[in-house]
């Protein structure tokens, strides 16, 4: 019997691409603010997403497993409203795991994985492509917290594959859309719902979305006792050293994570355990001992905020499914 021959990998198209000026300036503004920020997209390089999938499997972190479970449960109720042969674009795709498990069910005429992590994302899709050589891929590396519209690159594969007028699915899974203040998220919405609309009739945005709930299980979730968030947020010092040339000492930073009730938000911190100069070219601030550098939010939601949230981006009510215990929703809101 001849050896079939592997499918060529997917055509990965890189509309972000690296400004390191405007990230070193990003970063400069946000170290000089009071207190200092760093935006949490600096958490994925290539380690730190793989520290997050890590965090995935962790015991504490409830998310992902009450999130696919409630795939598992109501696959088949999704599957009769989200359109078959649709084209499924997914938001932060990283390791494609979350997608790749809804396949069978969904059954997508073609596939776009989307992340700003773009070397681990080229490596994951060509993997997911051996395992599913007869469905059309592509990876976009893009850093849609910035913006999220396809180029004309991307239409051009669009319009010239086997899905040019099949619906647009937009597939954003693991509450991701809670890293975005409420503002933030709405334009985000906003700009999901014109790309659902640019396709085929039909399309529509499938969400995951963490429920508000009781801080003894909100905060273990994002401070675990093995220490792989700790890590997973230490890390991106490593990559602000790189991208802006500073010298942070990982070590010298302890993992903060706290649910702010009046803002309905997980925080993530780093706090200075000494007392501190963090240099750069042209710059310095000295850290006191206790003082923070906010890296990450996770905002969450009552189910009826986030779907008056989903109509004032401009969707239709949709459906809306959920654990036994109330933790996690995902919403179907067609467009």
């Amino acid at each position: 019997m001849p050896i079939q021959a592997p499918p060529p990998p997917p055509p990965f198209i890189q509309l972000h691409h690296e400004d390191r000026a405007a990230l070193r300036a990003e970063l400069v503004a946000g170290l000089l603010q009071i207190p200092a920020r760093i935006a949490p997209k600096f958490l994925y390089d290539a380690l730190g997403s793989r520290l997050f999938d890590a965090i995935t499997e962790l015991p504490e972190y409830y998310p992902t497993r009450t999130e696919a479970s409630i795939f598992r449960q109501h696959g088949a109720g999704m599957a009769r409203v989200v359109p078959h042969g649709a084209i499924l674009l997914d938001l932060g795709a990283g390791s494609c795991v979350k997608a790749a498990r809804l396949f069978p069910v969904l059954r997508p005429s073609a596939y776009v994985a989307i992340d700003i992590s773009v070397e681990y994302l080229r490596d994951t899709l060509q993997q997911l492509q051996k395992q599913h050589p007869a469905l059309a891929m592509m990876g976009l590396g893009m850093d849609f917290s910035a913006r999220f519209a396809l180029g004309a690159e991307v239409a051009d594969w669009l319009a010239d594959g086997p899905a040019a007028q099949a619906p647009r699915v937009v597939f954003y899974p693991g509450s991701s859309i809670g890293n975005f203040n409420p503002g933030e998220a709405l334009a985000l919405l906003q700009q999901a719902h014109a790309v659902c609309r640019s396709g085929g009739a039909g399309g529509g945005l499938l969400i995951g979305v963490d429920r508000l709930k009781p801080r003894a299980v909100l905060e273990p979730a994002y401070d675990d006792a093995l220490g792989v968030t700790a890590a997973f947020n230490r890390n991106l010092l490593l990559n602000v050293n790189r991208v802006l040339g500073a010298d942070f000492a990982p070590a010298a930073w302890q993992h903060v994570g706290l649910f702010n009730e009046q803002a309905s938000r997980i925080e993530m911190h780093l706090q200075a355990t000494t007392r501190q100069a963090v240099t750069w070219a042209g710059g310095e601030r000295v850290f006191e001992p206790g003082a923070r550098v906010h890296t990450e939010s996770s905002y969450k939601w009552q189910p009826e905020a986030f779907e008056a949230l989903l109509t004032q981006a401009g969707f239709a009510r949709g459906h809306h499914w959920t654990d036994a215990q109330g933790w996690f929703s995902v919403f179907w809101a067609p467009a």
